[in-house]
């Protein structure tokens, strides 16, 4: 049976991967690693072992997982983290790809490869594994120090920039010899992502938040997995990849309160595929290829590793970043992985030799066996590398820095570019999400009309309709960034002319002049990207003269609606972040000297520590480390009381040195194999019981008896004579003869009963 074979696959890949992870982790190994090696053993290529052979079934399996694998990498991608981690960082990770792409183009050059080759393996080298670093700092207990939060803002943007170059390498797929346009490439590329996003902030959070009001909490599960299959659907159809959709979808999610809620709704589905992803790569590689390219591939693993320690150090120096901080960064981040995969794919589909996949795997392969010492041994590396840097370097490091800081305190004073910067973004924004709509209208138009047929409410209706309402949703856009043009145009004539004896007048001239520029430019940039059909422009046209008819009419109400979509979105930049533990914290601060670290802790559900108090632990006098921060339910409590009770699957922050922070993990590590004492939330029922006139409860208030601290039962009613008290007080008697409507577990209610008809001198 087909079924049957296909379970059958699925239970062996996540059997097979389970124990290769459990084997890698045990050995200080990233369990990435382990998942890959799991897909070459059960892989078709590697007989006698060959337990799954069915090909499109692995690579559905695939699909699935990059999906969610992009998902939860967007997830971790939230426009506010963008701009706290500032232009600047962008800047220097710009410029680290950069120096990756030319040192790759120079060894293809020398090595004799092809142009289209040395275009992959660059584009391959370029992005890092966000997936596979954020695991190997969690497992070194990296990831709340300030490397590891720089190199986790550095993996964020790579990500962007590999999702460019996806982009960017899919056009050169589909021309072929031809070269594309890159300006018109990404033009395209940011018309779809600024319409994606816009339309994503304005629906997807209004429909998460109908959905946790009207819907049960399986039903909003199965909404965000519609939305969370669907979205990536429509970027393939709109001719981009679904790693994209996916992607955006989770940095969509991750601006709405509801981020943990759906963290926490697919973490195991998240694991489970992410898992059967990297098994699928691994399950796809043919070893032959990869022993006859081993010592290509080592090179290569060689060349990665110093080229990207040496580029983010570069890129990240140039910008301000201490150089020892720029280092452990660069040496953190030189794993390459899911993207990587994704562009070996796509150099294969363009005519590259099979072989370029094994180099990919192999690569990432290697680069994931070593990430875990070089993370772990940073600091000595770095200090050893240091120490014998020459004077003339420390000089020029200092001057420059100098300048850069210069630099910005002209910046921060230059009063025009306060002004402008944000009518500039504005207008670059709304350009985009004007080109989105009219570009891929005729897309939009076919769908609508196969969804509603052509003639729908009257014969060519659907044309007509569709048409005028995009020339209506258009106009407020196109409004808007001629508002804003209008307002730069006065503020550089004002700034041009200041200081003249006819400002006045001149200024005047020069605002006309610009208005007259930027009139044409908005011309020939509306000609350009309005649908080409003849019919479709022409009713477009018609569609908007009858639209600025209507601006005439309502435009207070149009300004009014467009200003409330402007706030909807700013709000959703600058509102409060989502809770919980965040990946960037701006108050780590180079505090290298304390030998000091923070580390994070992740309670096991079975963990011995489950229900007791900080107090109760005493980490500080047991291990010397300390306790800072809890993370609970997407919740942070910051500097938790020794009373705050710990949970299962509480995120501990703990804050020591390495040593005590490994001894105080393992403490908070340890399971038992036996359920804890409590019981199951199942359990919890109500009993009545009679007090006995010799029960030493008679005469006594609830207050004093405190049954909910001696026996963490919990009187929910008492009924004595002809009246039932509900919920009694604290100052309420018990009386021989009552009956106590008791709350608990079996086992609660039964010690509770026994000593309830304890005779008075009995041992208890």
């Amino acid at each position: 049976m087909h079924g049957i074979d296909f379970i059958q696959d699925l239970a062996v890949i996540l059997l097979v991967a389970g124990v290769v992870g459990w084997i890698c982790s045990r050995i200080g190994l990233s369990v990435v690693a382990g998942y890959l090696v799991a897909g070459i053993l059960v892989g078709p290529y590697t007989p006698p072992f060959t337990l799954v052979t069915d090909t499109a079934r692995i690579e559905t399996l695939a699909q699935i997982g990059l999906v969610f694998l992009m998902f939860s990498i967007g997830l971790r991608l939230s426009l506010r983290k963008l701009r706290r981690l500032g232009f600047s960082l962008l800047i220097g990770v710009c410029c680290s790809a950069a120096i990756i792409y030319y040192l790759t183009r120079l060894l293809g050059v020398a090595m004799g490869w092809s142009s289209r080759a040395c275009l992959f393996l660059a584009a391959m080298l370029m992005v890092s594994s966000s997936a596979i670093i954020s695991k190997v700092l969690q497992e070194t207990g990296r990831t709340h120090e300030r490397v590891g939060q720089l190199a986790m803002g550095v993996t964020v943007l790579e990500d962007v920039v590999a999702v460019v170059m996806l982009t960017l390498l899919n056009s050169v797929v589909q021309f072929g010899a031809a070269k594309p346009a890159i300006g018109e490439t990404l033009g395209m590329f940011g018309a779809f992502v600024v319409l994606a996003g816009v339309a994503g902030l304005l629906l997807v959070p209004a429909l998460l938040r109908r959905l946790s009001v009207h819907a049960a909490e399986e039903l909003q599960t199965i909404g965000i997995a519609a939305l969370l299959f669907g979205l990536p659907l429509i970027a393939q159809r709109a001719g981009y990849s679904l790693a994209l959709g996916a992607f955006l979808l989770g940095t969509i999610v991750a601006e709405t309160p509801h981020r943990t809620q759906v963290e926490r709704t697919f973490e195991g589905m998240r694991d489970v595929f992410t898992a059967v992803f990297f098994v699928a790569i691994g399950m796809q590689l043919d070893v032959g290829l990869l022993r006859d390219s081993a010592w290509l591939i080592a090179g290569l693993a060689v060349f990665t590793i110093c080229a990207r320690t040496f580029a983010a150090t570069v890129g990240l120096s140039l910008i301000g970043t201490p150089v020892r901080d720029s280092f452990r960064v660069g040496m953190a981040i030189t794993p390459v992985g899911e993207f990587s995969f994704i562009i070996a794919q796509l150099g294969i589909m363009a005519g590259l030799p099979r072989s370029y996949y094994a180099t990919a795997v192999g690569i990432s392969l290697l680069t994931t066996l070593v990430a875990p010492a070089l993370a772990r041994n940073s600091d000595r590396i770095s200090s050893a590398v240091f120490a014998r840097r020459p004077g003339i370097f420390q000089a020029w490091h200092a001057h420059y820095f100098g300048w850069l800081e210069s630099l910005n305190a002209r910046q921060k004073r230059n009063l025009v570019w306060q002004l402008s910067r944000k009518r500039f973004a504005q207008i670059g924004v709304e350009m985009l999400f004007v080109t989105g709509l009219l570009v891929f209208s005729e897309p939009l138009r076919d769908f609508a009309e196969g969804l509603l047929g052509p003639d729908w409410l009257f014969p060519g209706g659907l044309t007509v309709i569709f048409w005028s309402a995009l020339a209506l949703i258009v106009l407020a856009p196109i409004v808007a960034i001629w508002r804003n043009i209008s307002a730069l145009c006065l503020l550089f004539a004002q700034v041009i002319t200041t200081g003249n004896a006819r400002a006045p007048q001149l200024a005047r001239i020069v605002e006309s002049v610009f208005k007259l520029v930027a009139g044409a430019a908005l011309y020939v940039w509306l000609a350009t990207v309005t649908p080409m059909p003849g019919h479709a422009r022409w009713l477009l046209f018609a569609s908007a003269v009858v639209a600025i008819l209507l601006l005439f009419l309502f435009k207070r109400k149009l300004v009014l609606w467009h200003s409330e979509l402007e706030i909807g979105l700013q709000d959703v930049f600058k509102g409060p972040a989502p809770g919980g533990i965040d990946t960037t914290a701006p108050w780590l601060g180079s505090h290298g000297d304390w030998e000091l670290h923070v580390t994070e802790c992740v309670l096991p559900d079975l963990a011995n520590c489950q229900g007791k108090r900080i107090a109760e632990l005493d980490l500080r006098a047991r291990f010397g480390c300390a306790a800072v921060g809890i993370g609970r339910q997407g919740y942070l409590i910051s500097l938790p009381s020794p009373e705050e009770v710990l949970y299962p699957r509480d995120h501990v922050l703990l804050l020591g040195t390495t040593e005590q922070i490994e001894a105080g993990k393992r403490f908070l590590s340890a399971v038992s194999a036996t359920p804890p004492a409590g019981g199951e939330f199942e359990d919890v029922r109500m009993e009545s019981m009679t007090v006995p006139p010799q029960s030493p409860a008679v005469g006594k208030d609830l207050k004093t008896l405190s049954p909910a601290r001696s026996h963490r039962v919990q009187i929910a009613g008492i009924h004595r004579g002809g009246a039932r008290i509900l919920n009694p007080a604290g100052h309420e008697l018990v009386l021989a003869g009552d009956e106590l409507l008791v709350i608990g577990s079996p086992d609660q209610i039964r010690g509770f009963r026994d000593w309830l008809v304890e005779q008075p001198g009995e041992a208890k």
